[in-house]
């Protein structure tokens, strides 16, 4: 196990006769997102400003990198709060400033840095961010969205090691929730920083995040990956997510199901009178009533979550993805030929196989093998929906597979 970014030890905090945080012991690991649950007034808020300096423990340590906080230098202190950044719970944009503003003030107030290499930094991140054409505008004029786009862009132009969320996605709709969760895995994966995120969003966060918290009775009562909680014994534990089996398909981030077959129609329809192809995919993930059996319905979710980001990224604007039925994913890609196809299907083998939900040692109560397949269709003329179906099941292939520890059980 590598040594924790940061790391808190036997940590206590009280407010005047009331005790928040109890004998504390929990590690953040770099390039990972841990997510903190817990009961309103539980101490997670409490968590992370004890990271940022805000709050200073009673007795206990926090350590970063292995050294305590309170032994760090003045210079020590600076630059490593420097490396922190924050995403408030609401946004914390200020309204008489511009987006560009808003994103460059961490580095106009934090840095020395010449205006040219500001204005070069900002525009790096509202290109990243797909914010081109509002930079001039302020946040009142923008969607919800956008300036939850624009706060986390903030909260990465200065290239932080860690950033922590504070309730990131309070107050959204189901659908701007996800959408805000999987932006920030989508720019974690792509940036490398270090997330902290406290939340009530359970089970959606889990899908993110490559640990978890839980603090209950001022203490911590769990700490490990989503797997490991699935398959704790543990009463406080069980309680925090049981009852969360029904899980939303918008954490995949994909089109509509309606979208989908209204484009997948078409492009039957279009095929009759065209000479170039289309193709379809249709990823089948196997066993997996017996991962919801034996595991849990969050292993089952975090599969499609891989799948759906992978699949996201790699077709784009150009082509259509959704969920098919519980078990599958059809994608549609318009003018293109297998050749794309496989080069789609290859990304995706190959980003869940690095995932842990392809690796045996995360499943340590249990002997499960399970494979994610694909069939690739080039539609021809004459082809109707149930004849895709039918050839994309008749031609998958196995493209990722867990297989069980010898000598599990």
């Amino acid at each position: 196990m590598p040594e924790p970014f940061i790391e808190f030890r036997d940590v206590n905090k009280s407010f005047g006769k009331l005790q928040v945080l109890d004998r504390a012991n929990v590690s953040f690991y770099q390039g990972e997102i841990t997510a903190i649950i817990g009961k309103s007034g539980a101490g997670k808020s409490v968590l992370l400003k004890h990271i940022i300096g805000l709050l200073k423990p009673d007795s206990g340590q926090i350590l970063v990198r292995g050294k305590p906080l309170s032994q760090f230098s003045k210079a020590e202190w600076t630059r490593f709060k420097r490396s922190l950044s924050y995403m408030f719970q609401n946004n914390a944009l200020f309204d008489s400033l511009t987006i560009f503003e808003n994103i460059a003030l961490p580095l106009v107030e934090r840095t020395r840095m010449p205006a040219s290499e500001v204005r070069k930094k900002v525009m790096y991140r509202i290109e990243q961010f797909e914010l081109e054409g509002v930079e001039h505008k302020y946040p009142s004029q923008i969607s919800g969205g956008m300036q939850k786009r624009v706060a986390l862009a903030r909260a990465v132009v200065t290239e932080p090691e860690m950033i922590l969320f504070d309730e990131p996605t309070t107050g959204l709709d189901p659908l701007r929730k996800n959408a805000v969760l999987n932006m920030v895995a989508h720019y974690q994966k792509e940036i490398g920083f270090t997330g902290v995120m406290v939340s009530h969003d359970i089970p959606d966060v889990f899908f993110i995040s490559n640990r978890v918290v839980i603090i209950e009775n001022k203490r911590i009562a769990f700490q490990g990956s989503p797997l490991e909680l699935e398959q704790c014994d543990d009463d406080v534990v069980w309680q925090f997510i049981h009852g969360h089996e029904i899980l939303q398909d918008q954490l995949t981030g994909l089109h509509s199901w309606i979208e989908v077959e209204k484009v997948l129609k078409s492009e039957l329809a279009r095929v009759n009178e065209a000479e170039d192809p289309s193709v379809v995919v249709f990823f089948w993930v196997d066993s997996l009533e017996q991962i919801k059996e034996k595991v849990g319905y969050i292993a089952a979710q975090r599969i499609f979550q891989c799948m759906g980001m992978s699949l996201r990224e790699s077709i784009g604007r150009s082509g259509y993805a959704a969920r098919y039925g519980s078990e599958g994913i059809l994608v549609v890609m318009p003018h293109a030929d297998s050749n794309t196809a496989s080069s789609i299907v290859k990304n995706l083998a190959d980003e869940c196989s690095r995932q842990d939900i392809m690796d045996p040692a995360s499943y340590t109560k249990v002997c499960i093998e399970f494979s994610i397949k694909a069939g690739i269709v080039e539609l021809r003329d004459s082809m109707s929906f149930e004849d895709v179906m039918s050839q994309a099941k008749k031609n998958q292939k196995v493209i990722a597979e867990m297989k069980c520890n010898q000598g599990r059980g």
